[in-house]
């Protein structure tokens, strides 16, 4: 996979780049697995706006991704990695031996041919799913599951992986791709290896209409508002009228603390470095 940079034809191709992926297969999603995407623009039901500068962008099929793993025991054959316009990592589309097909996020050096499978006594093998107590110490994994069931919610973007730094007792300590260090039950399942897509962060996205064609639109300044509009607007040029940035709510924007779950607080170990956005 490299990057692929144009020559500055135009203006907007002058910083636009764009990825070789050689490796991807097929043209169309498998359509059992697909379905429609409604949008909704950053509105809410009653149609208020409570998501904004969002809009347009193109027209998307969402892609069923297995993140449970729950067909244990069953061999699967990896018949195509493809693009998913819904996240920033490639999926993998697996035939199982009896069948069935399902996708799933594509790791790092995982190819069409291989085998995979989701087994307590699967080999530590890019692809394969196990619970976290059989997987040994210093090993990468990503899609952690938090509660034994539910499915990974964890690690699930383009280039990450998560360290399994010990054991104690019931958990199993993971150091987060944001440097957090965080507690796990062992009966968790995980993915062996790095989520796949590594040069995602060093994209480009080049012009404005690029942007758009995902879904997000441009953005005016706070500073550029009226006072009705902005607690930071209005002013002869662009004051912030002696005041810290923040929300069109008043809420600080820089460096305020928004989390309210402290239920689970007794599962970080160590928090994440500051400045870190990961």
């Amino acid at each position: 996979m490299a990057i692929i940079r144009y020559k500055p034809t135009t203006p907007g191709r002058r910083f636009f780049d764009a990825q070789d992926n050689p490796e991807l297969k097929g043209d169309r999603p498998h359509k059992p697995l697909t379905q429609g995407q409604a949008r909704t623009g950053g509105r809410n039901n009653t149609g208020s706006i409570t998501s904004w500068w969002r809009g347009g962008g193109h027209k998307r099929r969402y892609r069923a991704i297995d993140f449970k793993r729950d067909k244990r025991g069953i061999e699967a054959r990896v018949q195509t990695v493809e693009y998913d316009p819904n996240r920033s990592a490639r999926i993998a589309l697996l035939a199982y031996a009896d069948g069935e097909k399902r996708y799933i996020l594509a790791p790092q050096g995982l190819q069409a041919g291989q085998k995979v499978i989701a087994s307590e006594k699967a080999e530590i093998n890019p692809g394969n799913a196990l619970p976290l107590v059989a997987i040994p110490l210093g090993s990468i994994v990503h899609n952690i599951e938090l509660r034994p069931g539910k499915g990974g919610q964890i690690v699930r973007s383009a280039g990450t992986g998560a360290q399994i730094l010990g054991k104690e007792g019931r958990y199993c300590l993971l150091r987060l791709p944001s440097g957090e260090i965080r507690k796990v039950l062992l009966e968790c399942w995980a993915t062996v290896g790095q989520v796949g897509n590594l040069e995602h962060e060093n994209i480009s996205i080049g012009k404005a209409g690029r942007t758009r064609w995902m879904g997000r639109r441009s953005r005016v300044r706070a500073v550029a508002m009226n006072p009705v509009d902005h607690p930071m607007g209005g002013g002869e040029g662009t004051s912030s009228g002696g005041r810290h940035p923040c929300s069109p709510q008043g809420l600080p924007a820089k460096g305020f603390k928004t989390r309210k779950n402290k239920r689970t607080n007794r599962f970080i170990v160590r928090r994440r470095p500051k400045g870190s956005h990961a």
